[in-house]
């Protein structure tokens, strides 16, 4: 039962840096809230509408610094998270993230580093038709 209600405990907090970090983040362009859910050795992979995607964490962030974010284009923002499984320190987290004409389903892996789940590699697909 012990098990149980840490994996609970621990769900809950990525929950939390998805939806306070990662997704508010990547909403308002806000690279401080990013750096605070990405380790800094972050790679990404994946496709974009049928074309592989394959970055750093610093050159998706500059991507992210460059673009108008979500928030001041106007246009629809819509986030979900599909699913969390924890193991000890490591974790995955299924999410969708519909932004601009994309809907990307994205697996987020993490891991607990000093007390705080963090991000440390993003597998994305653009699954919009």
């Amino acid at each position: 039962m012990r098990t149980q209600q840490i994996q609970e405990t621990d769900s809950a907090a990525i929950a939390h840096a998805l939806s306070a970090y990662y997704f508010q983040g990547i909403y308002e362009g806000d690279l401080d809230k990013l750096h605070k859910v990405y380790h800094p050795g972050t790679l990404l992979f994946g496709d974009v509408k049928g074309q592989p995607y394959a970055k750093t964490l610093a050159s998706y962030l500059d991507g992210v610094q460059q673009r108008q974010s979500p928030k001041d284009s106007g246009k629809p923002f819509k986030t979900e998270i599909l699913a969390i499984k924890v193991v000890n320190s490591i974790a995955i987290a299924e999410v969708t993230v519909q932004m601009y004409a994309f809907l990307y389903h994205e697996f987020l892996s993490f891991h607990k580093i000093d007390g705080q789940w963090r991000i440390v590699n993003k597998m994305i697909s653009d699954v919009n038709k």
